[in-house]
């Protein structure tokens, strides 16, 4: 990958113009003087999604025996008990 800087204080340059000069295999630094400020990166035509994995965590969560219980009348009256 290469690394091109464009330095803000010495170059004008619109985004389009910017933009042109990012290719698959070039990145912009943007910096004001020595200090970075930005980087442009170029993004995977295609990128690929994350497998996922069936089972990964299984076992490793719990349902209250009462999860399907009715909720108490408190609940939605908004009582204290």
């Amino acid at each position: 990958m290469v690394l091109k800087h464009i330095d803000l204080n010495t170059t004008i340059l619109t985004l389009e113009e910017l933009l042109q000069e990012l290719t698959a295999e070039t990145e912009i630094l943007l910096t004001r003087g020595n200090i970075p400020v930005a980087k442009i990166a170029p993004t995977p035509a295609n990128p690929t999604p994350a497998k996922r994995v069936l089972g990964l965590h299984e076992g490793e969560g719990w349902m209250s025996d009462d999860f399907t219980a009715p909720l108490p009348e408190s609940f939605w009256l908004g009582d204290e008990e």
